[in-house]
C-alpha cells in the first residue's frame, strides 16, 4: 500500500476541513447518525460475523454509536476563542485542529471504539486515518463508506487495511500529528514510544481490571444481578468490564450464591439469535491466553468457584475463581468470561485490594451510605467511579484511565479539544 498517497490526500482534505465552520461539521454528523440508524442491521451482522458478538449487543453498539454522534452534533462549540482579562485589549485562547490523526483501534467494539475517537476529532477539524484490528477490516470499510454516504468531503476518514508494521511509517510522516490507541498495555507502550520519539500527541485507552465492590449495606441482591451482566457483556471482552468482585465478608454467604447462580445463567449459544447473551471469544489465540491465565491463577492458589470450561477453540462456559492478595494473576487483565472473587473484612482492606493493581480504568461501589461512597470516590485510583451501577461509558461524560490504563480523554465535550493546539493570542490592536 502506498501510505504516502493516503497521507497526502488526507492532508489536502484537512486544508479545507479545518476552515469549515463548526456548525457545518455538525450538520454532517447528524447525517452520519442517520446512516448508522438506517444500516444498523447490516452493520450489526458484520460485527457478529467478524468477532462473534451476540447480535443483540452488536445492534446496541450501533445504536449507542448513533446516539453518541448526535450528542456531538448538538454540542456547544467549545472551540470558540476564550477571552481572558489582562492589561491587553486582546487576550484570547484559541483551539486549532492538529491535522491528520491516526487511530489504532481494537476488535471488541468495531464501530463504537472507532467512532467515539474519530467523531470529536473530526468535529474539531482534524482528519482521520484508521488502522483497525485485522479481523475487523470490513467494519472499518463500512465506517469509511458511512462517512461518504453522510456527505463528508473525501479523505476526511480513511480506513487503511494495514498491519502493525506500517504504524511506524505513518507516525514518522511529518504530516501526521497525533495518534489514539485503544488496546493492550504492550501495544500502547509501543505506539506511545513511537509518538513520543516523533513528537506527536498520543491518547491511550488501555486495559483494566475493574473492581466491583459490594458492601454489606448495599442492595446486594441487585448487585448480584448487575455484576454478571457487567462482566460478561461482549463475552467478557470489555476494557472497563467488572473483573474483580470484592465483597464485604459480612455478606459473603448471602451474596456469593446469588451471584454465582446469575453468572452461570450466561451460557454460550448461537450469536445470531437475539436471545443469546454470551458468544464466542474473538479469536482462538485469545482463548488460549485466557485458559493459560486460568491455570496460572490456580497454580498460585486460586480456588475454583465455577469452573472455566473450554468447549471449542474459542468458546467457554464462564468461570469464577476466588483469589487472595499476592496471586500474580492480579497483575494481569482477564479479557474473557473469567471473573475474580475476593473477600474483604472492612472498607480499608477493600480499598487496598481494589487499588493494588497496575490498572485504573473504572471501579463500581455498591453502598447506601453516602459517607462510605465518598470515601471510595476520594481514594479509588481510577478514571471512573460508578455508584450502585456497573461501570459504563456515556457520551456526555469523560472516559479515560489512570495508571497503566492510559491517559487522555475520550467522550464528553473535553474530547473535542483533545487533538487541538492551544494557541495564545495576546497584545494590543
Amino acid at each position: 500500500m502506498d501510505l504516502t498517497k493516503h497521507i497526502d490526500s488526507a492532508h489536502q482534505s484537512f486544508q479545507d476541513w479545518r476552515k469549515t465552520p463548526f456548525e457545518e461539521r455538525q450538520k454532517l454528523l447528524l447525517k452520519l447518525a442517520d446512516v448508522l440508524d438506517k444500516n444498523k442491521q447490516t452493520y450489526a451482522e458484520i460485527i457478529t460475523t467478524e468477532m462473534h458478538k451476540p447480535i443483540s449487543q452488536s445492534i446496541a453498539e450501533i445504536e449507542k454509536s448513533a446516539g453518541m454522534i448526535r450528542f456531538y452534533a448538538n454540542a456547544e462549540n467549545v472551540l470558540k476563542p476564550e477571552k481572558i482579562t489582562t492589561e491587553f485589549n486582546v487576550s484570547e485562547v484559541h483551539y486549532d485542529a492538529l491535522g491528520i490523526i491516526l487511530g489504532v483501534m481494537p476488535w471488541n467494539f468495531p464501530f463504537w471504539q472507532v467512532l467515539r475517537f474519530a467523531v470529536p476529532a473530526i468535529l474539531a477539524g482534524n482528519v482521520i486515518l484508521l488502522k483497525h484490528a485485522s479481523i475487523c477490516f470490513e467494519s472499518g470499510d463500512e465506517i469509511e463508506k458511512a462517512f461518504a454516504e453522510a456527505g463528508f468531503p473525501k479523505y476526511i476518514f480513511q480506513n487503511l487495511r494495514i498491519g502493525h508494521n506500517e504504524i511506524k511509517d505513518i507516525l514518522e510522516n511529518p504530516l501526521v500529528r497525533g495518534v489514539s490507541l485503544t488496546g493492550s498495555e504492550k501495544a500502547g507502550s509501543e505506539v506511545a514510544s513511537l509518538a513520543g520519539k516523533n513528537i506527536k500527541k498520543s491518547v491511550l485507552e488501555l486495559g483494566g481490571s475493574d473492581a466491583f465492590i459490594v458492601l454489606e449495606d448495599s442492595d446486594y441482591e441487585k448487585a448480584a444481578i448487575d455484576g454478571p451482566a457487567g462482566k460478561l457483556q461482549n463475552t467478557g471482552q470489555v476494557c472497563n468490564a467488572a473483573k474483580r468482585f470484592i465483597v464485604h465478608q459480612d455478606i459473603e454467604k448471602e451474596f456469593v450464591p446469588k451471584f454465582v447462580e446469575e453468572y452461570n445463567s450466561y451460557q454460550p449459544a448461537d450469536p445470531f439469535k437475539k436471545e443469546t447473551k454470551l458468544g464466542k471469544m474473538a479469536r482462538p489465540d485469545l482463548a488460549d491466553e485466557l485458559e493459560d491465565q486460568y491455570k496460572k491463577a490456580l497454580k498460585h492458589g486460586a480456588e475454583v468457584v465455577l469452573a472455566l470450561e473450554r468447549i471449542s477453540e474459542n468458546e467457554f462456559r464462564p468461570g469464577i475463581i476466588r483469589v487472595k492478595e499476592g496471586n500474580p494473576i492480579l497483575q494481569e487483565e482477564l479479557f474473557g468470561p473469567l471473573a475474580i472473587l475476593m473477600i474483604g473484612k472492612d472498607d480499608d482492606e477493600i480499598l487496598k485490594l481494589a487499588n493494588d493493581i497496575p490498572f485504573g480504568l473504572g471501579n463500581a461501589v455498591w453502598t447506601k451510605d453516602k459517607k462510605r461512597a465518598q470515601f471510595f470516590i476520594d481514594n479509588l485510583e481510577s478514571g471512573t467511579v460508578s455508584i450502585n451501577k456497573s461501570t459504563s461509558s456515556d457520551a456526555r461524560l469523560p472516559f479515560g484511565g489512570a495508571k497503566s490504563s492510559g491517559y487522555g480523554v475520550e467522550l464528553s465535550l473535553m474530547a473535542i479539544k483533545e487533538f487541538t493546539q492551544v494557541k495564545t493570542v495576546v497584545g494590543n490592536i
